[in-house]
């Protein structure tokens, strides 16, 4: 399934080569390495973002970076933000999950290790956000207060919005307790007296409530806890674990 997904996407971008004029958009994968400067081993990591993100034409020093809370907490990323969190964590802008901005050449960032990424992409404005989505923050309704955020922030008309998923842990994998049953009235499915969280369809049927059309949704489908020999899976490999970046800009 991978090697096919590699062929069919863009420098690893859930909108393949769409838009690619427009912005650079991508996550990265193992054989990138470890993107954090907090987890596993870090040092390789500031050479890491170079690498990976010179061909987009990404200047991994100007990387807005957050430290994740795992909240609801969204930023208006503004040009006096370039840089926090890129080359030191301790300078990331703090109690962040998501970012939005209508700056171009603002490279927006987070990272993940089975969390959900969300990529949002306004191109009439043009505007951009960028979601980390685990299941607290999803609990909290991230997406929706992204989206509402650009429209306060940019007029985005929902019509126009277009959504993509990076690689996250799915449904098939994401084993979770019976007290989920309090959090999500949608997303859960039970086997074998299980319960299974999809954390892709939360936050599809959040996007699409809002008006988002379903043909502007773009999902790679790719679940990191089972194909841990292309993603970092924070589930599989706990303490260890590196993280993904997943990267967006307008151009």
């Amino acid at each position: 399934m991978i090697n096919s997904v590699r062929q069919e996407i863009n420098h690893y971008s859930p909108f393949g080569s769409r838009f690619s004029g427009n912005i650079s958009c991508a996550f990265s994968l193992r054989q990138h390495k470890n993107m954090s400067l907090c987890y596993a081993d870090t040092r390789e990591a500031l050479g890491s973002r170079k690498i990976f993100l010179e061909p987009l034409g990404i200047d991994y020093r100007l990387l807005i970076c957050a430290k994740q809370v795992h909240s609801s907490g969204v930023k208006v990323a503004r040009e006096s933000d370039a840089g926090k969190g890129a080359l030191s964590y301790e300078t990331s802008v703090p109690d962040t999950d998501a970012f939005v901005t209508e700056v171009k050449n603002l490279p927006l960032s987070i990272f993940t290790a089975d969390c959900l990424s969300i990529f949002l992409y306004d191109p009439a404005k043009p505007a951009i956000g960028l979601v980390h989505a685990g299941w607290r923050s999803t609990k909290e309704n991230i997406a929706v207060k992204t989206l509402r955020l650009m429209q306060k922030e940019f007029n985005t008309s929902m019509e126009d919005l277009y959504v993509g998923f990076g690689p996250s842990i799915r449904s098939c994998c994401y084993e979770v307790g019976e007290a989920f049953k309090d959090h999500f009235a949608k997303g859960l499915s039970k086997r074998n007296n299980r319960f299974y969280l999809d954390l892709i369809r939360v936050n599809r049927e959040e996007v699409l409530s809002l008006g988002v059309k379903e043909s502007n949704i773009f999902d790679p489908e790719i679940c990191t806890f089972c194909h841990s020999e292309d993603f970092f899976s924070f589930r599989r490999e706990k303490d260890s674990c590196g993280r993904m970046i997943s990267v967006l800009m307008l151009k």
